[in-house]
């Protein structure tokens, strides 16, 4: 198939799972070995990561008004009540921080479980598991944080901590990780959900960052100096910006009405999909492989 038909198959993917808690990369990578592309090339590894950066972007726009109000009010917080040490601001960079030091000194660990079908699966299955309990038992108790103007630094130490089973095993979805792990410690449905995208904002901007220096000058990267560059072609980064282009659009369109659609039904049905995909992965992911 035509590498800029494939771009675009691929960017609609991407838009349309980055931020439901379904695993983007996972379903990249399905969609890569149903398209017959090698999950072991160097170039279409880097894509995977890289395209997903146009759905932030798309996620960035979306959310402008609300970083710009953040950082307006900052340290007080919009009720006066916030300092510097649990303001929004200061909460979606701890977790990020909590996140990126631990995916960093494993980031040999994720490119092999890039490479994995199996471990993908298995995180898809284990995570719906979990997500469809833990938003069961938040549905059944009142949360106790119902703003993120109302979290505390544990909450967003904890949140970004879960994150990084995310990082480290594809498949368990970034945005699934952090959503139920806010549920977890009391944090509504909008406040677990506007969190996980906040703190996907730096999360995915400094990923990207790195993967693509990483891939296109190992040397200059600690712990990829063994990694030989890959040479990008004007070929190669026309097929990069369609995929990234694409997944913007598409995640523009997705992203409001995956928060109408949560705040009314919950996570169920995500849950659910997760499973079955999960299980249909481990039957029939040696065959894609």
């Amino acid at each position: 198939m035509n590498d800029y038909i494939l771009s675009v198959i691929l960017g609609i993917v991407e838009g349309l799972t980055e931020f439901l808690p379904v695993s983007s990369t996972a379903h990249l990578r399905i969609s890569e070995a149903l398209l017959h592309i090698s999950l072991t090339d160097p170039y279409w590894k880097m894509y995977t990561i890289v395209i997903q950066l146009g759905a932030i972007l798309a996620l960035f726009l979306l959310f402008a008004s609300r970083i710009i109000e953040f950082f307006r009010t900052f340290p007080e917080g919009e009720n006066g009540d916030r300092t510097k040490f649990n303001h929004p601001l200061t909460l979606t960079m701890a977790a990020f921080v909590v996140t990126a030091i631990p995916a960093f000194l494993l980031h040999k660990i994720i490119g092999q479980n890039l490479e994995s079908l199996r471990v993908m699966a298995l995180s898809l299955l284990i995570g719906g598991v979990v997500m469809w309990g833990v938003d069961w038992w938040s549905s059944r108790s009142e949360p106790f944080t119902k703003d993120v103007e109302e979290m505390t630094l544990g909450q967003a130490v904890w949140v970004g901590f879960c994150q990084i089973a995310s990082a480290v095993f594809p498949g368990t979805s970034r945005s699934m990780s952090t959503i139920s792990a806010g549920q977890l410690v009391g944090m509504s449905r909008p406040a677990a959900l506007e969190f996980s995208f906040l703190v996907s904002i730096p999360t995915m901007f400094a990923a990207t960052g790195y993967d693509l220096l990483k891939t296109l000058h190992p040397k200059q990267v600690a712990g990829a100096e063994e990694l030989a560059p890959l040479v990008m072609t004007s070929h190669g980064w026309i097929v990069l910006a369609i995929g990234f282009v694409v997944s913007f659009f598409v995640a523009l369109a997705v992203v409001e009405w995956f928060l109408r659609f949560v705040r009314n039904n919950g996570f169920t049905v995500f849950a659910i999909y997760r499973i079955l995909v999960g299980i249909a992965l481990l039957i029939f992911g040696s065959r894609l492989a």
